[in-house]
């Protein structure tokens, strides 16, 4: 009996962590993109309409502290939207190259693991360079796994005078690590002219 409400105890404090953990993600974004849209309401109204239809499914994904898990299809949905609101922002500097099409959209994940990580490839990588520069985001199924990575270019001047892209980081390992314990982990590989983040996790349901 003891052991049953330590157990208790334990997924309690896991799920409020998780709870926590989701409602920092508050996208830096967000004042920006509401900048854009009253750019965009006379010069181009249905790009507004758009991107407050965007803007809107992001607020919903970042207010979403009750729910724990969704679908991998869903993320992706979520972090294109975001993608659609910034080439509002910064036009055709900003590419991204989706290569998720062998990914399992029916797996199960935490809510925005891909969306910060997008946004740390657009503010830390693309949006300090001149000419911007293209996001390759790229999925695959190995074995029981999903393999999910991030790429970007960088400037290193520049990217050091914009510190916190970690804290975006460390907060989706977090995340990962509480859903999958001991079977899921965020990887980096940091170059001089290159960023690249790469996510691995179970491809089956939900733990029970």
């Amino acid at each position: 009996l003891v052991e049953h409400a330590t157990q208790h105890v334990r997924e309690e404090f896991d799920q409020a962590r998780v709870r926590a953990l989701q409602a920092r993600i508050r996208p830096h974004f967000l004042f920006n993109s509401m900048n854009t849209i009253a750019s965009l309401t006379r010069s181009n109204p249905r790009a507004a309409e758009q991107a407050i239809a965007d803007l809107s499914d992001l607020f919903r994904a970042s207010l979403r502290e009750h729910r724990e898990h969704i679908a991998l299809a869903h993320e992706i949905e979520i972090a294109r939207a975001y993608e659609r609101v910034e080439r509002l922002r910064l036009g055709d500097r900003l590419k991204v190259d989706w290569q998720v099409d062998a990914l399992p959209m029916d797996a199960q994940v935490p809510a925005l693991i891909l969306q910060p990580l997008l946004e740390n490839a657009v503010y830390h990588g693309i949006e300090p360079l001149k000419p911007g520069g293209t996001i390759r985001v790229t999925g695959r199924q190995d074995g029981k796994h999903v393999v999910i990575t991030i790429g970007n270019p960088v400037e290193p001047k520049l990217v050091a005078q914009r510190p916190g892209h970690r804290i975006g980081l460390d907060n989706v390992r977090q995340r990962l690590e509480l859903m999958f314990p001991g079977e899921a982990s965020v990887e980096v590989l940091e170059t001089p002219e290159h960023f690249l983040v790469t996510l691995r996790f179970p491809a089956g349901g939900v733990p029970a």
